[in-house]
């Protein structure tokens, strides 16, 4: 009998590893590169880069920083241009600052294929997201995608309605499974809503998280791959 309890104690630590499987970043092929991370090797073979641009700070009078020193010059792999913003209220200055850094963006010889919006809107406020998204998305060009990422909860507990509504205007949502340097406790129970999401969707991990992908997520046909955070080692 023990004999048998240390086996199957054995085989429980195998399945907890094979469902805690760290993400490494060398086996996938899209990333976000925030302002301050060093760019790593795998950068080399990107297909798709997602590259903080700037921030738009304070709630009254907002500002948008420039995090960059200069414009990057990526010549392997498409380009999505993101802005972490803290308000919907953006003020007369703002657009044509992110209409400049498309124009420089391509002068400079990238493939730019987006601009991606970084901002925490509330499961309860996706009605009023949606119609700043809807007024942004007119205002781009019209060769360049809106992106922008997403709470886990949306899938689990957004309204249908405003679910839909975002269906219409953003080409797709990134689903970030991750909090700073590691992985939301319990995120698998929000995967199981994923059925709900009628739109175009990425799953966005944090390089060295855990991540174990639901059974069915391949065959969901907005499923449409993952982005890896990548990190500063420690």
């Amino acid at each position: 009998m023990k004999r048998v309890a240390t086996v199957l104690f054995a085989l429980a630590l195998v399945g907890c590893q094979s469902a805690e499987r760290r993400v490494d970043a060398a086996e996938y092929d899209s990333y976000w590169l925030w302002a301050g991370v060093a760019p790593q090797p795998v950068l080399t073979q990107a297909k798709t880069i997602y590259i903080l641009q700037g921030e738009l700070r304070g709630a009254k009078n907002p500002r948008l920083i420039s995090l960059r020193p200069g414009t990057p010059a990526v010549r392997h792999a498409d380009l999505w241009i993101v802005y972490r913003i803290e308000t919907l209220d953006w003020g007369e200055e703002v657009l044509p600052q992110i209409k400049d850094d498309i124009t420089n963006w391509k002068t400079a010889g990238n493939n730019v294929v987006g601009v991606q919006i970084d901002f925490d809107a509330a499961t309860r406020g996706l009605a009023n997201y949606a119609s700043f998204l809807a007024e942004l998305r007119s205002s781009l060009p019209g060769d360049v995608r809106l992106g922008i990422t997403g709470l886990l909860d949306w899938s689990a507990q957004g309204d249908s309605t405003d679910l839909n509504r975002l269906a219409g205007v953003v080409d797709e949502v990134v689903l970030q499974t991750y909090q700073g340097r590691h992985t939301i406790p319990g995120y698998e129970n929000y995967l199981k809503s994923l059925s709900r999401l009628k739109l175009p969707y990425r799953i966005g991990l944090v390089q060295n998280g855990v991540w174990k992908a639901p059974d069915d997520l391949n065959r969901d046909s907005e499923f449409k791959g993952y982005v890896v955070f990548l990190l500063n080692p420690e």
